[in-house]
């Protein structure tokens, strides 16, 4: 017979408070490359996936499309994006630039260094699992979910 524990306290609480200690530690490591955690995230998703359309970029990093607009200006201030014209008059396309990929590059590098840091202080398979569950939890809880069971 499973383990009937029922969940002890709130989960949005835990998430968020194991969110903001994840967060700590890899804005640690990512800072010494002059971006912060979201700088990073943004810029290797459209390394990845572009040239992308800003609406197609904000449904892939699961982001309201005004957020991903804002988080965006300081990467084009910088000259690491372009947004140009898309295919048509009403479309745009986000675009990485040589000196963004420099930049996601040296981000890369400090990336790599926390993850191996937070690997060997929770523990491989612990951060396996973690991945495991989480991946889980995603795809129950996305906009078109499968049915989800234990």
């Amino acid at each position: 017979m499973k383990n009937m524990t029922k969940p002890q306290g709130c989960t949005n609480l835990k998430i968020r408070q194991l969110n903001r200690m994840v967060t700590r530690h890899y804005d640690r490591y990512i800072a010494e490359s002059g971006l912060k955690n979201t700088q990073y995230s943004l810029l290797s998703h459209v390394v990845r996936l572009g040239p992308i359309r800003p609406s197609d970029l904000a449904r892939r990093m699961q982001m309201e499309a005004s957020t991903l607009t804002r988080n965006m200006q300081p990467l084009v201030a910088q000259g690491w994006l372009t947004v140009g014209a898309g295919g048509d008059a009403r479309s745009r396309l986000v675009q990485v630039t040589e000196a963004g990929l420099a930049k996601q590059a040296e981000g890369r590098r400090a990336w790599k260094e926390a993850q191996l840091a937070l690997n060997e202080r929770l523990g491989v398979h612990r951060v396996a699992a973690l991945h495991e569950l989480l991946d889980a939890c995603i795809e129950c809880l996305d906009d078109e979910p499968e049915t989800c069971t234990d």
